[in-house]
């Protein structure tokens, strides 16, 4: 079948080759055959024919007879000529070797995802897709590369501030990770508990809240709702600092804030106590209104153990402030799976389907 190409494409970075994205993207394809249509996958070709290979054999036999074919293409747009029974691959990377064997950490296959994510983002950035959606890489194996960003959300963002010929303070970006229940963005990411919590500053925050404003205005369940959308903020100490018996950050940072971004017309609300925030927002996700459309959380762990304990394979990662949509599944390499076609592609699929959704409305 073959699609019209006024439809969102979106770039799929291959991930670490020697773990487990090349096959849970063949998987995805298996499983779903219409919502990856509309991708493209940015990797390397013999990586992606060993992973089809492997699901061939591992797969049970009538799931392994819907196994697709790829077929190579030399531009995104030929990608749309395709159809439901191909993976397109565009060769992102330079390499003449074997591909790096599975599960472990190596400077090759470190380079390979790193370049894919540069040819996928260049191609969102350029306007040729419409974002881009990242398999799985593995941080060790990027700095064996010698590659100077610590995960995708510091590449990528690295990427657009270049395009955009801007430094890179300029293109502040968060993280939101989210399932069909919770939307949660975090104040700061991959720092130490200790930084974190002098993370929570009155610029740091208000910074979260307006990024986040305005990724949630853009959004369908917003526009179509016509209303602003609900923004919770989370208390950094236990019950939000019981009125600075717990702590002052709730009176000093977090409130003005709070006040500063309603004064900009922004719905915040809070600080709540975080031990129960992302139950109510839960609990109310499909109330009319919400209690809240996202909850912003303090810190790292505070916003990932609520959602992760909904179930990693239904959590999607999403980067906020930049320039381009990027989603990602919230699952690792998992280097002891690779090569058994036995990882779940779900996470993979819904980072599909929410990118699709927000593509079609850019």
């Amino acid at each position: 079948s073959m699609k019209t190409s006024d439809e969102p494409l979106l770039a799929l970075s291959m991930g670490d080759p020697a773990g487990i994205g090349p096959e849970i993207i063949v998987k995805a394809w298996v499983e779903d055959p219409a919502t990856m249509a509309h991708c493209c996958v940015a990797g390397d070709w013999a990586v992606m024919q060993r992973a089809v290979d492997i699901c061939r054999a591992k797969l049970p036999a009538e799931l392994a007879g819907r196994v697709p074919q790829l077929r190579s293409v030399s531009a995104w747009q030929s990608a749309h000529q395709i159809g439901t029974d191909c993976i397109p691959v565009l060769q992102a990377c330079q390499t003449d070797s074997e591909p790096p064997a599975w599960g472990q950490v190596q400077r090759q296959a470190g380079q390979m995802a790193a370049e894919c994510i540069e040819t996928a983002a260049k191609a969102a950035l350029q306007g040729q897709c419409a974002g881009l959606v990242t398999a799985p890489i593995h941080k060790e194996a990027l700095s064996a590369a010698g590659v100077p960003y610590p995960g995708h959300t510091e590449m990528l963002q690295a990427l657009a501030a270049q395009h955009q010929g801007v430094s890179i303070d300029a293109m502040p970006v968060r993280m939101m990770l989210a399932n069909t229940e919770l939307r949660t963005v975090l104040n700061s990411i991959h720092i130490s508990l200790r930084d974190a919590i002098e993370a929570v500053t009155f610029d740091n925050l208000l910074q979260t809240i307006q990024i986040t404003h305005a990724f949630l205005l853009q959004q369908e369940f917003v526009q179509t709702a016509n209303r602003q959308p609900i923004i919770a903020v989370a208390g950094l100490n236990p019950h939000a600092g019981e009125s600075g018996l717990f702590g002052r950050e709730e009176i000093d940072i977090i409130n003005p804030a709070i006040a500063a971004a309603r004064q900009h017309g922004m719905d915040v609300r809070g600080p709540f106590p975080p031990d129960t925030v992302f139950m109510t927002a839960r609990e109310q996700a499909h109330a009319q209104p919400p209690f809240c459309d996202a909850v912003i959380a303090m810190y790292h762990d505070q916003g990932l153990i609520p959602v992760k304990y909904l179930g990693v394979q239904h959590g999607v990662n999403v980067t906020l402030g930049l320039p381009l949509l990027r989603t990602s599944p919230d699952h690792g390499t998992a280097f002891n799976l690779a090569g058994t076609a036995q990882a779940d592609s779900k996470s993979l699929l819904e980072a599909v389907r929410i990118g699709l959704r927000m593509a079609s409305r850019a």
